[in-house]
């Protein structure tokens, strides 16, 4: 009989209001990281106006972020090797405070730039490390959810900051903007300070209850080309960096996309900035529930977390490719939240797939490396969509055929990801 080990895998002793609190906590920085990026599209044409830039360097600046946000984000398991969970992600959110500065002092298109650069590279392992923390507090059958949660922290950015954001530029011009960003940064780090603490699924968790455990060893390594070939994990990269392409999109045009290409007016377009993030947060939130449930009471990971969002970003991509067909602005709008709801149903899910398939002390590695790969999907994406708006004979034309575009790679990812993701079988093949 061995108490320990057993409390481990049906659950732990620890609170579970402690376990949601930090999750939460964990969420709220995600805010902020969304925050940050989602500034850029909130404050583009304020900026292309006093700047006198084109569509073109708006995508520029939003391609660059992500170029850097992908290259750090594969040194997340490094990070989180070097320094532990708590001093990281402190660092990490005085960077991403820090960035902001530059552009208040002094604006020109270089300084943007670099700016942008500078906080992708300091935000890139972020998301893989986010991921750690919250898991080490939640089963595997149990991590849809709060991986929802952290998923939503775009949303929930784009539904109460970025209206909130949208008034500020509007009050008092862009520049508060990235002042109240860099304050909100620095404020979280205080709070993150005094609460945290590892749970009991992390990697030290994990390796106490094995070492109090009669005759039981941690759980070894495995090499991690076997993690990363696994059809699961190749699958899933794929499908994921099709939907982040559209992410990307989101957070860098769709506010002009609104204003100049629906006519809509600056406030208006702010504001409904957030209308796919409610789309996305219902959707995140009732698909991943009743996922850990059915999963909880010994229903398949192959269906809850393989076909079910493969699903989602097939609807997702079919629904962006009616968009040049679409002459009615409302109906635009409710198409491209409806669809951007389901597309974003993957990251929670697949996240979760990809976490079944490495044992706990490679968790932050093997996220970081599925992150980064996701994120190339914004290397081009913005930058394509910059492009495709200039060469058209209208915006309204641009963007819509944009968006056609990067549906038509969801649809295509989509199925790649049906006939692939097997989280079971692959667990089985790798962990044994």
């Amino acid at each position: 009989m061995k108490p320990t080990q057993t409390s481990v895998v049906d659950g732990p002793k620890e609170s579970r209001v402690q376990a949601w609190s930090l999750t939460m906590i964990l969420v709220l920085l995600y805010v902020i990281n969304a925050a940050d990026k989602a500034v850029l599209g909130l404050v583009a044409q304020p900026l292309a106006h006093e700047l006198g830039l084109t569509s073109s360097q708006i995508g520029l600046v939003g391609s660059g972020f992500f170029l850097t946000f992908t290259v750090s984000g594969f040194f997340a398991g490094l990070l989180n090797k070097w320094v532990t969970l708590r001093w990281i992600l402190v660092l990490l959110s005085l960077a991403w405070a820090a960035t902001m500065v530059p552009m208040v002092l002094v604006a020109s298109f270089t300084v943007l730039l670099v700016s942008r650069l500078a906080l992708g590279l300091a935000e890139g392992p972020s998301s893989a490390l986010v991921h750690t923390a919250v898991y080490s507090w939640h089963a595997p059958k149990k991590r849809g959810l709060p991986g929802a949660w952290i998923a939503s922290g775009v949303s929930i950015a784009k539904i109460a900051i970025a209206p909130a954001l949208a008034v500020v530029v509007a009050t008092w011009g862009w520049r508060a903007a990235l002042v109240t960003l860099a304050v909100a940064g620095v404020a979280w780090c205080a709070l993150w300070l005094a609460t945290w603490k590892e749970g009991p699924y992390g990697e030290r968790g994990q390796a106490d209850t094995a070492s109090t455990a009669e005759g039981e060893e941690p759980q070894p390594a495995v090499p991690w080309t076997k993690i990363f070939f696994t059809p699961t994990f190749l699958g899933a990269a794929v499908a994921v960096i099709s939907v982040y392409a559209l992410v990307s999109v989101v957070l860098t045009f769709l506010p002009s996309y609104f204003e100049v290409g629906l006519g809509y007016s600056r406030l208006e377009a702010g504001t409904m900035f957030g209308f796919p993030s409610i789309a996305s947060m219902a959707a995140l939130l009732v698909s991943t529930f009743i996922s850990d449930r059915l999963l909880s009471r010994g229903a398949s990971s192959r269906l809850l977390r393989g076909v079910l969002p493969g699903t989602g970003l097939l609807i997702c991509g079919l629904a962006m490719t009616t968009l040049p067909y679409i002459g009615a602005p409302g109906l635009t709008v409710g198409v491209v939240s409806v669809g951007y709801g389901f597309g974003t149903v993957i990251m929670p899910l697949f996240n979760a797939a990809i976490s079944q398939l490495c044992p706990p002390r490679q968790l932050a590695g093997t996220l970081g490396v599925f992150l980064a790969l996701m994120s190339l999907g914004g290397l081009v994406a913005p930058y394509l969509t910059g492009v495709i708006v200039d060469a058209a004979s209208s915006p309204a034309e641009g963007y819509a055929s944009a968006f056609k575009v990067f549906g038509i790679a969801a649809v295509v990812t989509s199925l790649i990801a049906l006939l692939t993701v097997n989280p079971e079988r692959d667990a089985s093949r790798v962990l044994g």
